[in-house]
């Protein structure tokens, strides 16, 4: 697959609020329509607003595409009752899958990057069978069962990537990569930028790249 191009970014066409089980109120903007659909959880650094190139691509590629704030980033307020902790985010990803669901989608796969990515990890983990078709874990953070996450898997990571202490994520990913049942993949990029931060290298074509040929293959 060559290089994948937009020559103008569409904006959202929906902005929604989504209610968590445990009441948490998370905004997400929609692109694009069709039954196959894909959420996308950004990191730390990072607000919905990021993925609007990415998710713009996907919509053209027919994908209808939710990318939300994860609670106490961008637009979706911390519940009060919160330390500001980020041990209940996997209930974000799993209102955003089940949303999609609702609203007719037969497919719903979600793409988490950074600690976005351990999200992901964990609501496919919570998830029942079949509610997330497959995950794309984008240099995620440790995952708390790997061992239970559902569906197809994509862990991508730079090869040189450190967090703040100087551990190789790439070391750190492979230890849940073990622990996660097929099908799986792991692909190895050049470099040593940090999840959404890819996009922004001469790896970045490459990235989306793959992510799309890994959610539209059969």
């Amino acid at each position: 697959m060559g290089c994948l191009l937009v020559s103008h970014l569409s904006a959202a066409q929906e902005h929604v609020t989504i209610r968590t089980q445990d009441g948490a109120n998370i905004a997400a903007d929609i692109y694009g329509s069709g039954k196959r659909a894909v959420v996308l959880a950004h990191g730390g650094q990072f607000t919905k607003a990021d993925w609007k190139p990415q998710a713009t691509l996907l919509a053209a590629h027919g994908f209808r595409v939710l990318a939300m704030d994860f609670r106490g980033y961008g637009e979706s307020p911390q519940l009060p009752s919160e330390d500001g902790s980020e041990g209940n985010v996997r209930f974000d990803v799993l209102a955003a899958v089940r949303y999609l669901h609702a609203q007719g989608a037969v497919t719903v796969s979600a793409v988490g990057a950074s600690f976005g990515g351990a999200a992901v990890a964990d609501a496919s983990a919570d998830s029942e069978p079949g509610e997330i078709d497959r995950v794309v874990l984008l240099a995620h953070g440790s995952s708390a069962h790997p061992e239970l996450i559902k569906g197809r898997k994509l862990f991508i990571v730079c090869r040189h990537d450190t967090d703040g202490s100087g551990t190789v994520r790439f070391d750190e990913m492979r230890k849940d990569f073990r622990k996660v049942p097929p099908p799986k993949q792991f692909i190895v990029l050049k470099g040593n930028a940090h999840a959404q931060f890819i996009f922004k290298t001469n790896q970045g074509d490459r990235l989306m790249n793959e992510i799309l040929r890994f959610l539209s293959a059969p």
